[in-house]
């Protein structure tokens, strides 16, 4: 969708002109909190299962395996998450879609729930606003990946299949705001 794209562009770009600051600033704390550069890049899942790299703020220190209270505040807030706003304007990712999953989740779906691969992968959905607490969430269970891969998991792809089969300009409207009012 041609309307999609230039709106996710468009968004990006003014985002990016807002927050372009915040970005370097909290980069550079990143550097100075983890001790190594404060962006990080993963392999991610993106649209049509092809591997793309995603750009996040570092909030972990690789050599002691720590978060700190600077790195729970960006996690806390999704600050972490504004550099995707670089992996829109490259076209990999989507202000509202999936959120992009690493290697064995959303590349090994089967049947009709594939059809989330078709969409590019967000910044945000519906998704990702009911589960903004996964990590405390996962926390508070025995076993968080069999709690992830049998309870979180299937009720985000069951979400992102309804978003496939309504998406429209309207709704990702609503998605944002909800987004940024939560």
């Amino acid at each position: 969708m041609v309307y999609k794209r230039i709106f996710d562009f468009i968004f990006s770009l003014i985002g990016l002109f807002f927050f372009g600051w915040i970005i370097l600033i909290c980069v550079l704390l990143a550097t100075l909190d983890t001790k190594s550069f404060g962006l990080f890049t993963q392999e991610r899942i993106g649209q049509h299962g092809k591997i793309f790299t995603i750009f996040k703020i570092k909030t972990m220190n690789d050599r002691l395996k720590t978060i700190s209270r600077f790195a729970k505040f960006l996690r806390k807030s999704k600050l972490d998450e504004l550099p995707q706003l670089f992996n829109i304007v490259k076209g990999d990712m989507s202000v509202v879609g999936p959120r992009p999953d690493i290697p064995g989740y959303y590349d090994a779906l089967e049947g009709e729930n594939r059809k989330i691969l078709e969409l590019k992968p967000g910044l945000t959905s519906e998704a990702s606003i009911k589960y903004r607490n996964e990590e405390m969430l996962l926390q508070s269970v025995s076993n968080p990946k069999k709690y992830n891969d049998e309870i979180i998991f299937p009720d985000k792809v069951k979400m992102n299949l309804n978003y496939y089969y309504n998406h429209n300009l309207l709704i990702d409207l609503k998605i944002i705001l909800k987004t940024i009012f939560m």
